[in-house]
């Protein structure tokens, strides 16, 4: 294994590139030589370049860097529901496979002109929904290895790269960052422009993405999201002091949150967190209390039903009508989703508008909130997830990160979630450098070889 990306931040990488103790093309290799001995065992990519291919995007993008980028020579892999100019686009689906698009997605092109090198494409769930596509988890490779993000989760945790991208409409990047031992965060819905990604249902798509060290959080979401007055909410919010810091004196309040997920969880996932958030309230300027979220987030995954199912039916009808090369899932998905009326599907949508609204208020008491990524470690693959809360973070729009933070009892990772209020991204990496600081999590995710793997 090329420990390159393990061992180092983005941020050390470059720093070593502009000393020439790095080239281009060692970055690169790195990326390439740990492709090529993980891979065919645990299949996370659909497809990679090869140098040549790289230093004709490097040369292309030159025009792009009038400075050192954020991302200068850094390989990232591209989950396989991103436009890709130089890769094919087939979203996990027979029905589309070899299609090439002919364009970047809007975020691809971001991190292109902030130097990155687009090393592939990484495997999703067919349409990024629910059936797993080849990928392997690499603790154990009959457990899961998490939803539609798991090729960028398993290529991060094996050192392939240092990051990748992802999407979560339910929980498919927290999900396959827990189970996969890496750091995942799904920002504050609609920083990250969608332009040029499969499209699965509008009110819930989020895009992200998954890295190994925690002080990359940052980096990532800068070289994608959307900036400037062109984008004035995000703008307005993401550039107000007042709320991405701390107030000044005060301690960080951070509250405990059981949802109505918590009796699927598992005893050893509860009593883990419970021990982490008594070992939390002991420290220097932190402040601990119950998190009790208002009684209307129990219909959560109820409501996240109502507005996927119905559109997934819509956007995936033409796909229905081949449905010999659609999954089973995938098939009953759209089914059930034709039967849901209007009425319902609008009704929905206003509820989660409601929700929206109330846990913005509800961080009025909150700086963060911390709860189990996901009931537990990996399942088997054949074994559906256990309910988790996920989705009611990505329904109410709030940013997450998934802290490679936990191992249960089989020495398999699972993670633990912090959420802050929509669009105080900058004040949940604050919190994460913070926790970093203390050493209550770790600095970078690691691969460990288990019995299984």
């Amino acid at each position: 294994m090329n420990r390159l990306f393990l061992d180092n931040s983005i941020g050390e990488i470059i720093e070593k590139l502009e000393k020439k103790k790095l080239l281009y093309s060692d970055i690169t290799k790195a990326s390439l030589e740990n492709i090529k001995e993980f891979d065919p065992k645990y299949f996370a990519w659909v497809t990679y370049g090869d140098e040549k291919l790289f230093e004709k995007q490097r040369e292309q993008y030159k025009e792009y860097k009038k400075k050192t980028g954020l991302l200068e020579g850094i390989p990232v892999g591209i989950k396989d529901i991103f436009n890709t100019n130089d890769f094919p686009t087939q979203m996990g689906s027979p029905l589309w496979k070899n299609f090439t698009p002919g364009n970047d997605a809007r975020t691809v092109f971001n991190l292109k002109r902030q130097g990155a090198v687009v090393m592939g494409k990484t495997v999703t769930a067919e349409f990024a929904v629910h059936t797993l596509g080849k990928t392997l988890n690499p603790y154990d490779i009959t457990k899961g290895p998490g939803t539609s993000s798991s090729g960028s989760a398993v290529a991060i945790s094996l050192g392939m790269l240092p990051a990748a991208t992802g999407t979560q409409t339910a929980g498919s990047i927290a999900r396959p960052a827990s189970f996969c031992g890496v750091y995942g965060c799904k920002p504050s819905f609609g920083t990250i422009p969608r332009t040029g990604t499969l499209k699965t249902t509008d009110s819930l798509d989020t895009l992200g993405f998954l890295v190994i060290h925690q002080k990359d959080l940052r980096r990532m979401f800068d070289s994608m999201r959307v900036w400037g007055l062109d984008y004035p909410i995000s703008n307005a919010t993401l550039s107000d002091t007042g709320r991405q810091n701390k107030q000044i004196g005060k301690p960080w309040r951070v509250g405990v949150a059981r949802t109505h997920t918590w009796t699927s969880a598992p005893q050893y996932a509860k009593d883990t967190l419970e021990n982490f958030a008594e070992k939390l309230s002991k420290q220097k300027g932190i402040e601990v209390t119950d998190a009790i979220l208002p009684k209307s987030m129990d219909q959560t995954h109820s409501v996240h039903e109502t507005i996927y199912n119905k559109a997934l039916s819509y956007y995936f009808k033409g796909e229905h009508k081949k449905s010999d090369f659609v999954s089973p899932v995938m098939n009953y998905l759209i089914k059930d989703g034709k039967k849901i009326s209007l009425e319902k599907y609008t009704a929905a949508i206003e509820y989660q508008n409601k929700l929206i609204k109330e846990m913005d208020l509800f961080f009025k008491d909150f700086d963060v909130i911390i709860s189990l990524s996901t009931a537990g470690e990996a399942p088997p693959r054949e074994v559906t997830e256990l309910p988790d809360p996920a989705l009611m973070w990505t329904l109410t729009h709030l940013p997450v990160v998934s802290i490679p933070n936990f191992t249960s009892p089989n020495k398999m990772p699972f993670g633990m979630q912090v959420v802050a209020r929509k669009y105080n991204d900058y004040l949940l990496f604050s919190f994460l450098d913070y926790l970093q600081a203390i050493g209550m999590i770790p600095s970078k995710a690691g691969y460990k070889i288990t019995k299984n793997s």
